[in-house]
Order: structure tokens, then C-alpha cells, then sequence
């Protein structure tokens, strides 16, 4: 079994290449991953969820990946 990978919203705007704004509304659209867990500090995604969506949703930074 892999490595439980987290990231934050720091983490989710670097992802995606975007402002900390944008990256809070991208996260707070009803297309993205629940949260894995709502802690004091925010809201912590698994990665592999967020990569998902990128795959599915933002395919041009997928390919920029490669």
C-alpha cells in the first residue's frame, strides 16, 4: 500500500499555477475533491485527488508535466 500524500491549499495553488484567490475558488467548486479532513490550520486534499481532477479538468498543466 502507497504513501498517504496530503497537500494543502498552498500546495493545490502551486498545482495548479494560479493566485491563492483563484485557487479558492477552484477549490470551493462543486466539481473538486472533497477534503480529506477540515483542520484548524484549513482544508488538507489527498493528492492523488487533486491530481485527478487535474488530469480531468485542467488536462493543459497534465501535459506541461511531462
Amino acid at each position: 500500500m502507497g504513501k498517504l500524500r496530503l497537500v494543502a491549499s498552498q500546495e493545490v495553488q502551486e498545482m495548479l499555477g494560479v493566485s491563492r484567490t483563484r485557487a479558492y475558488q477552484i477549490t470551493n467548486s462543486k466539481s473538486f475533491p472533497d477534503p480529506a479532513a477540515v483542520l484548524s490550520v484549513g482544508r488538507i486534499w489527498q493528492a492523488e485527488d487533486v491530481e485527478r481532477w487535474i488530469r480531468d479538468h485542467r488536462p493543459d498543466l497534465q501535459d506541461a508535466e511531462e
